[in-house]
């Protein structure tokens, strides 16, 4: 039986049916006065059982982590690094040019660093090397005097490039979590809860960003050196002190905001609230952020600045800002970051715009597969999210480079598993290489295969986005008056956080509202003050949506009465702390 749409919307401004998250509509408990009944309500919705009530309203790692011995490898990986600890030979840390990469390679420096050993890391050009371990770059490591690289963020698909250092004799410790096939590279030990061998129970961990893996590694090694003495001189490390790192990468990679990701995301922000890691105390400075960090500055003002060294600059500027102890050294690496964060914005743009004229231009299709010369590689994971969240499907954006080899990076909507489909044409012959997870990917191919991997693709991944697509639908969690949407209520409905991936922050209904003024400001939002008809009034904002529908809709609104869809923030702008709607949609009345 079919539920009755949210308020009788069937087809809002965008065309989605407004649905109860979690089928049921929900009990009048969102006025703040009984903070348990408001947090059992939202986590129901989000799937949860009421035993996990009091692990979820706080989240600790005692209560989420599991015991790291329980990973294929895991103990293999310890005792070998245990061993270059204690022998004090010569590591270095491999690192995707990602945040995952640069904050998983930031945890073991750190971690380390704080047991004694000084690692070296490298972190491969996006434009000349490419995506993860190559061979020519770890046969360089041995020669350069490296015993062991821990390979972090890749390595599950790199047979070749590991192949070259079983053949050297370079030990490669691969700490992972993108897919892997049934075939699994020489290294000494692999650790990836989504390798097809993996016991039932560490798979349920596949939802871990790289950085997760890194830090249960250090707890691995750390445990380690504890039975063999090695603290009995020395004062063993805090690893709490690193879940800001563990946090950040997390929340950047857009991983499930469930389970141990919940505690990790949860605690880490505690922990850089304190702002002791000089580079994250950096970033936050120059982003902005003066108050508390939350969840979405992690993924809206830090990521973006850690991500530009890898993009459009210097690929190791993330983990050497992350990893320094010198404060002067932070502050010039964060405006680096900063100045690169706003190159990248502006070829980012360019780039979206030609990827999404030629989207528009194709027949319609379960996935948009474009492709241009001159397309900045750095950029093209990005415009693969931009070209997604406008078409709603799919999309991949690839980059012709001039040797005739193309490099591609993809973006899926919740519940049509990218990586594997990705995995299947690597399969079939149709890429030198390809790898990723269920929401992203990357490719590499010949420029005149392109073409064959948009039919592949589409035939792929048809049924999946069908299903996906056909009824469009967004979840509300609770309907609200105008009067209701305030501070207050803001402050109630955080408890239930940090939000993020697989544990959206809460989306009201609200209304009846009309415009009182509209303009499009930044980078084409639209900001709107509303009145309701109960005399309350409060600030809007629509990101990126002036060239959409909702935009056209908030913007020709005139005196008409509509409903909105969206989050409940806070604008700290200005003297007073206000709420505001961040709105996802609207409906007229």
């Amino acid at each position: 039986m079919v539920s009755p749409a949210v308020l009788g919307v069937e087809s809002s401004v965008s065309g989605s049916r407004w649905v109860w998250r979690g089928g049921q509509m929900p009990g009048d408990t969102l006025d703040g006065r009984d903070a348990d009944d408001l947090l059992r309500q939202l986590f129901r919705a989000r799937g949860a059982s009421n035993a996990d009530f009091e692990r979820l309203k706080a989240p600790t790692l005692r209560a989420w982590m599991p015991d790291p011995s329980g990973f294929l490898d895991m103990d293999i990986a310890a005792e070998r690094l245990a061993d270059a600890i204690g022998k004090q030979q010569s590591v270095v840390i491999f690192g995707d040019y990602d945040v995952d990469g640069a904050t998983s390679a930031a945890v073991l420096i750190r971690f380390l660093r704080s047991v004694g050993l000084v690692a070296g890391h490298y972190i491969p050009d996006r434009l000349l090397e490419g995506y993860g371990p190559s061979a020519d770059a770890l046969v360089a490591l041995k020669a350069r005097g490296a015993d062991l690289v821990i390979a972090v963020d890749c390595g599950t698909q790199g047979f070749a490039a590991l192949e070259a250092a079983r053949d050297v004799g370079l030990e490669v410790i691969v700490v992972d979590h993108h897919k892997a096939a049934t075939a699994l590279p020489p290294a000494l030990a692999l650790v990836n809860p989504n390798r097809l061998d993996e016991t039932p129970e560490a798979a349920t961990f596949g939802h871990l960003a790289a950085v997760g893996l890194a830090f249960l590694l250090a707890a691995a090694t750390n445990r380690v050196l504890r039975a063999r003495g090695w603290f009995a001189a020395r004062a063993e490390p805090q690893l709490m002190g690193l879940l800001d790192l563990v946090a950040l990468g997390t929340v950047a990679d857009v991983a499930p905001l469930t389970g141990l990701n919940r505690a990790f995301v949860a605690q880490g922000l505690k922990v850089m609230r304190q702002r002791r890691n000089l580079g994250i105390a950096a970033l936050l400075d120059v982003g902005g952020v003066t108050r508390p960090p939350l969840a979405r500055d992690l993924g809206f003002a830090l990521g973006p600045r850690v991500n530009a060294g890898g993009r459009v600059g210097a690929a190791d500027l993330g983990v050497r800002l992350l990893t320094t102890e010198d404060g002067h050294e932070a502050a010039a690496l964060a405006a680096e970051l900063d100045r690169l964060n706003g190159e990248r914005k502006a070829i980012e743009q360019a780039v979206t715009d030609e990827a999404l004229a030629l989207a528009r231009a194709l027949p319609d299709g379960p996935v948009a597969v474009v492709a241009g010369r001159g397309w900045h590689p750095g950029v093209i994971g990005i415009v693969a999210a931009r070209v997604k969240e406008r078409l709603h499907r799919p999309a991949l954006v690839i980059a012709i480079g001039e040797d005739g080899v193309a490099k591609g990076s993809g973006r899926s909507l919740a519940g049509v598993d990218l990586g594997a489909a990705v995995l299947a044409a690597k399969d079939a012959g149709l890429l030198m290489a390809g790898g990723g997870h269920a929401m992203a990917a990357g490719v590499t191919l010949a420029a005149d295969q392109v073409p064959a991997l948009a039919v592949f693709l589409a035939e792929r991944m048809a049924a999946d986005v069908d299903l996906v697509t056909a009824a469009r639908q967004l979840s509300i969690d609770a309907a609200i008056g105008p009067r209701g949407m305030d501070l207050h209520l803001h402050e109630a409905l955080e408890l239930a956080g940090p939000y993020g991936q697989g544990w959206a922050a809460p989306r009201l209904v609200s209304g009846p509202w009309r415009t009182v003024d509209v303009r499009i400001v930044g980078e084409n939002h639209v900001r709107a003050v509303l009145a309701g008809v109960d005399g309350a009034r409060i600030k809007t904002i629509a990101f990126r949506q002036a060239e959409t529908a909702l935009g056209a809709a908030l913007m020709g609104a005139g005196q008409r009465l509509f409903h909105v869809a969206g989050r409940l923030g806070r604008d700290d702008w200005g003297n007073q702390p206000q709420p505001q709607i961040e709105l996802d949609d609207l409906a007229f009345v």
